[in-house]
């Protein structure tokens, strides 16, 4: 009897769960990975694609008078360019990241624990340090 039911739990388990993984969120963007992608690379500079692919009024507008003559252009247009083509400037993918940080804290941490658990700091204090537990009774 509990071996019928939780066949038919898990039956109806199997089918239910295939429907909600299935309505459960919106439908997804599939990626076509046959199409050139945008990636920022240091050793490949010049992506496939730009970084933003659909342009608003003011981007399309501003590629065209990328067309003329660079002279006309301000700066902050010129930066707005190169943010449409690009994501990230050499300067800001070869800036660091603080992840070192947190590596070489975990190996401090690691290396100050295993020190104390070698000199035997803390010591097993009260009732349980007064048994035995390989052999399972009180100590004399």
């Amino acid at each position: 009897m509990l071996a019928t039911r939780a066949l038919s739990l898990i039956g109806k388990r199997a089918i239910s769960t295939s429907v909600c993984v299935r309505g459960g969120h919106g439908v997804a963007k599939v990626e076509d990975y046959a199409l050139p992608a945008y990636f920022d690379r240091r050793d490949s500079p010049l992506p496939d694609v730009s970084y933003v692919q659909n342009l608003s009024a003011e981007q399309k507008s501003l590629k065209e008078k990328e067309k003329g003559s660079w002279v006309a252009l301000s700066n902050e247009e010129k930066i707005a360019l190169y943010r449409i083509s690009f994501k990230q400037s050499f300067a800001e993918m070869n800036q660091g990241s603080g992840e070192w940080k947190s590596v070489v804290g975990g190996v401090f941490f690691f290396i100050g624990f295993t020190g104390m658990l070698d000199m035997r700091m803390g010591p097993v204090q009260g009732f349980s340090a007064h048994w035995d537990y390989e052999n399972k009774q009180w100590k004399k």
